[in-house]
């Protein structure tokens, strides 16, 4: 298996109190005295000096306008942590989000907050943040995403309300009850012999490259989704499966699930939907791209769980 702590989002050890999502003016009070962590479009609000989350009080000019905040947990001294999603304030002009691209590069100020302040896109900082901050913000971007695109009841069709500290939508027209959804997602080091397989999306930055990864299907175990995805995508059937480890990944609201899968066979058939190139590397090939000496393949992002398994791959550590 492969450490937690090795990868961002994961390990964090968050105390997530769920006993006490459900008492109201508990949570009133914890909020008056505790944290709020401010996330506009999803990109929370950080302390770029400090390499940390940008907190503020529940008073804070940031929060006007925002959404009920939700309730995250516990800090180390026992006070609340919450979030509230201000996506309806908007920036200066020329100010606004990059909305193309795969990673957005530009950073919101509020004008209430220094400019050590700004709203940050989680990738940039996942790695400089701290394990206990890192879930924290993934936490909090992963379930107010939930709640900015579940505002309706899925059974009535009504407006639906906020309840249980935000880890549940209630509707006051059906009584239907709605719980934040995890969408679960294999990703495999499919590995033959002394050789790794990597494919490319389209619209990926130029020369980047990743182990495949593929949506579990209703009705499905980890392992079928493995060698299903692998054949679909590439052609490839895989045999031998066995999961390593599992990351949070709130892009917008998925869980990893890692795997290593045995290749039967090496030609690639792509599926040009799914892929725009694969390839097989050697695991010489493969230490050169981590160490960016490849001239053509970039690795995949640090502190992604794909980074670890190609890592931990090449230093023989996957058992």
């Amino acid at each position: 298996m492969i450490a937690l702590d090795s990868m961002a989002f994961a390990g964090g050890g968050l105390v997530r109190a769920a006993h006490l999502r459900k008492d109201g003016a508990l949570l009133s009070g914890m909020l008056s005295e505790g944290r709020v962590l401010p996330v506009w479009r999803g990109k929370p609000m950080v302390d770029a000096p400090r390499d940390a989350l940008g907190w503020v009080r529940a008073g804070s000019p940031v929060l006007h306008g925002a959404a009920p905040p939700v309730f995250l947990g516990l800090d180390d001294a026992g006070k609340g942590l919450f979030a509230a999603d201000t996506s309806d304030w908007s920036p200066e002009a020329g100010a606004e989000a990059v909305e193309a691209g795969f990673l957005d590069p530009s950073v919101q100020r509020h004008p209430a907050l220094d400019d050590s302040h700004g709203y940050t896109e989680l990738r940039a900082v996942m790695i400089r943040l701290s394990p206990l901050e890192a879930e924290i913000a993934a936490t909090a971007k992963a379930l107010l995403h939930w709640h900015r695109s579940h505002r309706y009841c899925a059974a009535c069709g009504a407006p639906s309300d906020l309840a249980a500290g935000g880890w549940q939508r209630s509707c006051p027209t059906c009584a239907a009850q709605h719980f934040p959804r995890t969408d679960p997602v294999v990703i495999m080091l499919v590995t033959r012999g002394n050789r790794l397989l990597l494919g490319r999306s389209p619209g990926w930055p130029e020369g980047m490259y990743s182990t495949l990864a593929g949506f579990v299907e209703p009705g499905e175990t980890v392992e079928a989704a493995v060698r299903r995805e692998v054949f679909e995508e590439t052609g490839i059937p895989v045999r031998a499966v066995r999961v390593l480890a599992s990351q949070p990944w709130p892009f917008p609201a998925s869980l990893m699930i890692g795997c290593h899968a045995e290749a039967e066979a090496e030609e690639i058939r792509l599926d040009p939907e799914e892929l725009e190139d694969a390839l097989w590397l050697s695991r010489e090939d493969m230490a050169a791209v981590v160490a960016g000496r490849h001239p053509r393949v970039r690795a995949p992002r640090k502190g992604a769980i794909a980074h670890e398994l190609v890592a931990n791959w090449l230093a023989d550590r996957l058992d």
